[in-house]
Protein backbone atom coordinates (compact mmCIF):
# COMPACT_ATOMS: atom_id res chain seq x y z
CA UNK A 1 0.00 0.00 0.00
CA UNK A 2 1.00 3.32 -0.81
CA UNK A 3 1.81 5.81 2.50
CA UNK A 4 1.63 9.46 1.92
CA UNK A 5 2.87 11.83 5.23
CA UNK A 6 0.89 15.52 4.73
CA UNK A 7 3.35 18.24 6.84
CA UNK A 8 1.86 20.53 8.92
CA UNK A 9 -1.52 20.55 10.03
CA UNK A 10 -2.53 23.80 8.81
CA UNK A 11 -6.04 24.36 7.30
CA UNK A 12 -4.82 23.20 4.03
CA UNK A 13 -2.73 20.35 4.99
CA UNK A 14 -5.30 18.48 6.70
CA UNK A 15 -8.53 19.14 4.07
CA UNK A 16 -5.59 17.60 2.14
CA UNK A 17 -4.90 14.87 4.23
CA UNK A 18 -9.11 14.18 4.48
CA UNK A 19 -9.27 14.05 0.63
CA UNK A 20 -6.85 11.51 0.18
CA UNK A 21 -7.72 9.42 3.71
CA UNK A 22 -11.51 9.52 2.00
CA UNK A 23 -9.73 7.47 -0.91
CA UNK A 24 -8.67 4.80 1.24
CA UNK A 25 -5.17 5.65 1.05
CA UNK A 26 -3.00 5.54 4.02
CA UNK A 27 -2.15 8.72 5.34
CA UNK A 28 -0.01 10.04 8.23
CA UNK A 29 -0.68 14.01 8.99
CA UNK A 30 2.32 15.49 10.91
CA UNK A 31 1.90 18.00 13.36
CA UNK A 32 4.26 20.11 14.51
CA UNK A 33 4.30 18.50 18.18
CA UNK A 34 2.17 15.91 20.32
CA UNK A 35 -0.23 18.83 21.70
CA UNK A 36 -1.10 20.17 18.53
CA UNK A 37 -1.66 16.56 16.67
CA UNK A 38 -3.74 15.24 20.00
CA UNK A 39 -6.23 18.39 18.79
CA UNK A 40 -5.72 18.39 15.37
CA UNK A 41 -9.12 17.30 14.28
CA UNK A 42 -11.15 19.52 17.01
CA UNK A 43 -9.36 22.72 15.80
CA UNK A 44 -9.83 21.53 11.77
CA UNK A 45 -13.26 21.43 12.73
CA UNK A 46 -13.89 24.25 14.67
CA UNK A 47 -11.77 26.74 12.10
CA UNK A 48 -13.73 25.68 9.29
CA UNK A 49 -17.67 25.28 11.10
CA UNK A 50 -17.34 21.40 9.81
CA UNK A 51 -17.84 19.57 13.99
CA UNK A 52 -19.96 17.08 11.92
CA UNK A 53 -16.84 15.47 10.26
CA UNK A 54 -14.64 13.32 11.83
CA UNK A 55 -11.47 12.39 10.46
CA UNK A 56 -11.64 8.20 8.56
CA UNK A 57 -9.84 5.82 10.06
CA UNK A 58 -6.84 6.17 7.46
CA UNK A 59 -5.66 9.38 8.77
CA UNK A 60 -3.37 9.38 11.62
CA UNK A 61 -2.52 12.66 12.90
CA UNK A 62 1.47 11.85 14.18
CA UNK A 63 4.03 14.49 15.97
CA UNK A 64 7.01 12.40 14.68
CA UNK A 65 8.84 12.38 11.66
CA UNK A 66 10.59 9.46 11.87
CA UNK A 67 8.33 6.51 10.88
CA UNK A 68 5.69 8.57 8.47
CA UNK A 69 8.49 9.97 6.56
CA UNK A 70 10.79 7.33 6.33
CA UNK A 71 8.10 5.13 5.13
CA UNK A 72 6.08 7.51 2.83
CA UNK A 73 6.46 7.46 -1.14
CA UNK A 74 5.00 10.50 -1.55
CA UNK A 75 5.27 13.93 0.75
CA UNK A 76 2.89 16.88 0.30
CA UNK A 77 4.41 19.83 1.72
CA UNK A 78 2.05 22.27 3.30
CA UNK A 79 3.05 24.79 6.19
CA UNK A 80 3.61 28.47 5.62
CA UNK A 81 6.01 29.90 3.53
CA UNK A 82 8.25 31.25 5.82
CA UNK A 83 8.36 27.72 7.53
CA UNK A 84 9.25 25.71 4.47
CA UNK A 85 13.14 26.45 4.96
CA UNK A 86 12.99 25.31 8.42
CA UNK A 87 10.79 22.85 8.21
CA UNK A 88 12.52 21.11 5.72
CA UNK A 89 15.95 21.21 7.47
CA UNK A 90 14.07 19.21 10.63
CA UNK A 91 12.87 16.68 8.24
CA UNK A 92 15.46 15.52 6.20
CA UNK A 93 17.38 12.88 8.40
CA UNK A 94 14.09 11.28 7.72
CA UNK A 95 13.34 11.62 4.07
CA UNK A 96 14.07 9.12 1.49
CA UNK A 97 15.99 9.99 -1.78
CA UNK A 98 13.04 8.42 -3.92
CA UNK A 99 10.24 10.63 -2.08
CA UNK A 100 8.21 12.12 -4.27
CA UNK A 101 7.22 15.71 -2.54
CA UNK A 102 4.37 18.10 -3.47
CA UNK A 103 4.44 21.52 -2.50
CA UNK A 104 1.03 22.94 -1.30
CA UNK A 105 2.33 26.10 0.08
CA UNK A 106 1.71 29.29 -1.62
CA UNK A 107 3.64 32.35 -1.41
CA UNK A 108 7.97 33.81 -1.55
CA UNK A 109 10.10 33.40 0.91
CA UNK A 110 11.55 36.53 2.47
CA UNK A 111 14.76 37.86 2.10
CA UNK A 112 15.91 35.13 -0.51
CA UNK A 113 12.59 35.48 -2.89
CA UNK A 114 12.95 32.18 -3.82
CA UNK A 115 10.24 29.81 -4.62
CA UNK A 116 8.86 26.94 -2.57
CA UNK A 117 10.48 23.72 -4.46
CA UNK A 118 13.73 25.89 -4.90
CA UNK A 119 13.28 26.30 -0.75
CA UNK A 120 12.69 22.04 -0.93
CA UNK A 121 15.52 21.42 -3.17
CA UNK A 122 17.76 23.82 -1.55
CA UNK A 123 17.41 21.95 1.78
CA UNK A 124 17.21 18.64 0.45
CA UNK A 125 19.72 18.03 -1.96
CA UNK A 126 20.15 14.48 -2.42
CA UNK A 127 16.02 14.77 -3.84
CA UNK A 128 15.78 14.57 -7.66
CA UNK A 129 14.62 18.08 -8.48
CA UNK A 130 12.38 16.26 -11.03
CA UNK A 131 10.61 15.08 -7.91
CA UNK A 132 9.42 18.01 -6.56
CA UNK A 133 6.04 19.20 -7.96
CA UNK A 134 3.93 22.00 -6.78
CA UNK A 135 -0.12 22.18 -6.40
CA UNK A 136 -1.87 25.05 -6.90
CA UNK A 137 -5.15 26.26 -8.56
CA UNK A 138 -8.40 27.93 -6.81
CA UNK A 139 -8.61 25.65 -3.60
CA UNK A 140 -10.35 27.00 -1.14
CA UNK A 141 -9.85 24.71 2.10
CA UNK A 142 -13.69 24.60 3.47
CA UNK A 143 -14.85 24.10 -0.15
CA UNK A 144 -13.16 20.91 -1.03
CA UNK A 145 -13.49 19.69 2.58
CA UNK A 146 -17.58 20.23 2.24
CA UNK A 147 -16.62 18.03 -1.36
CA UNK A 148 -18.30 21.01 -3.50
CA UNK A 149 -16.81 20.62 -7.32
CA UNK A 150 -13.18 22.13 -7.66
CA UNK A 151 -9.95 22.20 -9.97
CA UNK A 152 -6.26 21.98 -9.30
CA UNK A 153 -3.40 21.82 -11.51
CA UNK A 154 0.00 20.38 -10.46
CA UNK A 155 2.96 21.73 -12.19
CA UNK A 156 6.32 20.06 -12.85
CA UNK A 157 7.74 16.78 -14.73
CA UNK A 158 4.88 15.32 -16.17
CA UNK A 159 5.48 11.70 -15.45
CA UNK A 160 5.27 13.00 -11.54
CA UNK A 161 2.91 15.43 -11.99
CA UNK A 162 0.42 12.48 -13.30
CA UNK A 163 1.21 10.59 -10.35
CA UNK A 164 -0.06 13.06 -7.99
CA UNK A 165 -2.76 13.63 -10.42
CA UNK A 166 -4.22 9.85 -9.84
CA UNK A 167 -3.75 10.53 -6.14
CA UNK A 168 -5.90 13.62 -5.66
CA UNK A 169 -8.21 13.22 -8.67
CA UNK A 170 -12.31 12.28 -7.92
CA UNK A 171 -15.90 12.93 -9.01
CA UNK A 172 -15.54 16.64 -7.09
CA UNK A 173 -11.88 17.66 -7.52
CA UNK A 174 -10.96 17.95 -11.23
CA UNK A 175 -6.68 17.80 -11.40
CA UNK A 176 -4.65 18.76 -14.38
CA UNK A 177 -0.87 18.87 -15.08
CA UNK A 178 1.49 21.64 -16.17
CA UNK A 179 4.90 20.87 -16.76
CA UNK A 180 5.40 25.11 -15.82
CA UNK A 181 6.34 24.25 -12.59
CA UNK A 182 7.99 27.94 -12.59
CA UNK A 183 4.30 29.36 -13.32
CA UNK A 184 2.18 27.46 -11.12
CA UNK A 185 3.91 28.58 -8.17
CA UNK A 186 4.40 31.97 -9.09
CA UNK A 187 0.65 32.19 -9.79
CA UNK A 188 -0.25 30.72 -6.78
CA UNK A 189 1.96 32.94 -4.72
CA UNK A 190 1.51 36.68 -6.53
CA UNK A 191 -2.28 36.20 -6.64
CA UNK A 192 -2.30 37.13 -3.08
CA UNK A 193 -1.17 40.36 -2.99
CA UNK A 194 -3.82 41.20 -5.14
CA UNK A 195 -6.31 39.60 -3.05
CA UNK A 196 -5.02 42.20 -0.34
CA UNK A 197 -5.57 44.79 -2.73
CA UNK A 198 -9.37 43.52 -3.81
CA UNK A 199 -9.82 43.69 -0.12
CA UNK A 200 -8.90 47.22 0.20
CA UNK A 201 -11.10 47.49 -2.77
CA UNK A 202 -14.21 45.81 -0.92
CA UNK A 203 -13.64 47.89 2.39
CA UNK A 204 -13.20 51.14 0.81
CA UNK A 205 -16.61 50.43 -0.89
CA UNK A 206 -15.39 50.73 -4.25
CA UNK A 207 -17.50 48.44 -6.23
CA UNK A 208 -17.70 45.75 -8.34
CA UNK A 209 -16.37 47.60 -11.44
CA UNK A 210 -13.09 48.88 -9.10
CA UNK A 211 -11.84 45.42 -8.54
CA UNK A 212 -12.67 43.66 -11.86
CA UNK A 213 -10.12 46.28 -12.75
CA UNK A 214 -7.96 45.34 -10.13
CA UNK A 215 -8.16 41.69 -10.74
CA UNK A 216 -7.36 42.06 -14.45
CA UNK A 217 -4.14 44.80 -14.18
CA UNK A 218 -3.30 42.55 -11.18
CA UNK A 219 -3.12 39.55 -13.58
CA UNK A 220 -1.08 41.64 -16.13
CA UNK A 221 1.84 42.38 -13.10
CA UNK A 222 1.94 38.88 -12.33
CA UNK A 223 2.78 37.60 -15.46
CA UNK A 224 5.25 40.02 -16.26
CA UNK A 225 7.00 39.18 -13.13
CA UNK A 226 6.41 35.65 -13.96
CA UNK A 227 7.66 35.54 -17.59
CA UNK A 228 10.57 37.13 -16.52
CA UNK A 229 11.57 34.38 -14.24
CA UNK A 230 11.00 31.99 -16.34
CA UNK A 231 7.43 30.97 -16.75
CA UNK A 232 5.12 30.41 -19.47
CA UNK A 233 2.81 33.11 -20.12
CA UNK A 234 -0.35 30.91 -20.63
CA UNK A 235 0.01 29.26 -17.21
CA UNK A 236 -0.91 32.46 -15.69
CA UNK A 237 -3.71 32.33 -17.65
CA UNK A 238 -4.95 29.16 -16.33
CA UNK A 239 -5.83 27.34 -12.78
CA UNK A 240 -2.39 28.43 -11.16
CA UNK A 241 -3.05 32.44 -12.23
CA UNK A 242 -5.98 33.78 -13.07
CA UNK A 243 -8.24 30.86 -11.27
CA UNK A 244 -6.60 30.99 -8.38
CA UNK A 245 -6.65 35.39 -8.50
CA UNK A 246 -10.69 35.37 -9.11
CA UNK A 247 -11.11 32.71 -6.55
CA UNK A 248 -8.99 34.71 -3.58
CA UNK A 249 -10.47 38.51 -4.95
CA UNK A 250 -13.90 36.98 -4.43
CA UNK A 251 -14.50 34.90 -1.66
CA UNK A 252 -15.08 35.74 2.01
CA UNK A 253 -12.77 32.84 2.65
CA UNK A 254 -9.81 34.39 1.73
CA UNK A 255 -7.45 35.29 4.38
CA UNK A 256 -5.96 37.51 2.38
CA UNK A 257 -9.09 39.17 0.88
CA UNK A 258 -9.64 39.70 4.60
CA UNK A 259 -6.78 41.44 5.44
CA UNK A 260 -7.08 44.21 2.80
CA UNK A 261 -10.61 44.12 3.74
CA UNK A 262 -9.68 44.94 7.69
CA UNK A 263 -6.84 47.68 6.54
CA UNK A 264 -8.93 49.57 4.70
CA UNK A 265 -11.67 49.79 7.67
CA UNK A 266 -8.48 51.31 9.72
CA UNK A 267 -6.96 48.77 11.63
CA UNK A 268 -3.03 48.07 12.01
CA UNK A 269 -1.07 45.07 10.28
CA UNK A 270 0.15 43.51 13.65
CA UNK A 271 -3.64 43.84 15.01
CA UNK A 272 -4.68 41.77 12.31
CA UNK A 273 -2.47 39.27 12.14
CA UNK A 274 -2.29 39.09 15.77
CA UNK A 275 -6.16 38.15 15.90
CA UNK A 276 -5.74 35.53 13.05
CA UNK A 277 -5.95 32.24 13.12
CA UNK A 278 -3.57 31.35 9.93
CA UNK A 279 -1.53 33.02 7.98
CA UNK A 280 -2.28 35.64 5.19
CA UNK A 281 0.78 34.55 2.73
CA UNK A 282 0.31 38.29 0.77
CA UNK A 283 1.55 39.68 3.47
CA UNK A 284 5.31 38.64 3.63
CA UNK A 285 4.98 37.60 -0.39
CA UNK A 286 4.54 41.24 -1.22
CA UNK A 287 7.76 42.49 -0.13
CA UNK A 288 9.70 39.31 -1.83
CA UNK A 289 7.70 40.14 -5.04
CA UNK A 290 8.48 43.94 -4.77
CA UNK A 291 12.12 43.31 -3.95
CA UNK A 292 12.60 40.61 -7.13
CA UNK A 293 10.49 43.29 -9.13
CA UNK A 294 13.31 45.76 -8.53
CA UNK A 295 15.71 43.32 -9.05
CA UNK A 296 14.25 42.33 -12.54
CA UNK A 297 13.18 46.29 -13.34
CA UNK A 298 9.77 44.71 -13.52
CA UNK A 299 7.18 47.08 -13.19
CA UNK A 300 4.59 46.17 -10.63
CA UNK A 301 2.46 49.13 -9.72
CA UNK A 302 -0.36 47.42 -7.74
CA UNK A 303 2.79 45.35 -5.60
CA UNK A 304 4.64 48.63 -5.22
CA UNK A 305 1.36 50.46 -3.51
CA UNK A 306 0.21 47.32 -1.71
CA UNK A 307 4.08 47.49 0.28
CA UNK A 308 3.80 50.65 1.14
CA UNK A 309 0.45 50.22 2.84
CA UNK A 310 1.76 47.50 4.71
CA UNK A 311 4.62 48.90 5.92
CA UNK A 312 1.87 52.13 7.16
CA UNK A 313 3.75 54.87 4.44
CA UNK A 314 0.49 55.30 2.54
CA UNK A 315 -3.40 55.41 3.55
CA UNK A 316 -5.07 52.64 1.65
CA UNK A 317 -7.22 55.29 0.07
CA UNK A 318 -4.20 57.29 -1.50
CA UNK A 319 -2.67 54.17 -2.92
CA UNK A 320 -5.98 53.97 -4.95
CA UNK A 321 -5.80 57.23 -5.79
CA UNK A 322 -2.30 57.04 -6.72
CA UNK A 323 -2.80 54.38 -8.69
CA UNK A 324 -5.81 55.75 -10.45
CA UNK A 325 -3.50 59.00 -11.53
CA UNK A 326 -0.50 56.86 -13.29
CA UNK A 327 0.39 57.86 -16.45
CA UNK A 328 -2.13 57.04 -19.42
CA UNK A 329 -0.93 54.36 -21.80
CA UNK A 330 -2.32 51.41 -23.81
CA UNK A 331 -3.71 48.52 -22.30
CA UNK A 332 -2.12 46.11 -23.76
CA UNK A 333 1.13 48.95 -24.30
CA UNK A 334 3.38 46.17 -21.45
CA UNK A 335 0.40 43.48 -20.92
Amino acid sequence: MMHITVVGSTTWGTTLALLLARKGLDVWLLSRNAEEAARAAEVYQRRLGLTDMPFPPSLTVVSSPERCLSESQVVFVVVPAQSVRAMMRGVRPYMRSGVIVVSASKGLELGSSRRMSQIIFEELPFLDPQRIVALSGPNLAREIALGLPASSVVGGSEAVSAVVQSLLIGPRLRVYTNPDIIGVELGGALKNIIALGAGISDGLGYGDNAKAGLITRGLAEMTRLAVALGAQRVTLMGLAGLGDLVATCSSTLSRNHYVGEQLARGRSLADIRASMQNVAEGVDTTFAARELSQQLHVEMPITEQMSRVLLSELDPAQAVLELMHREPKPEFADN
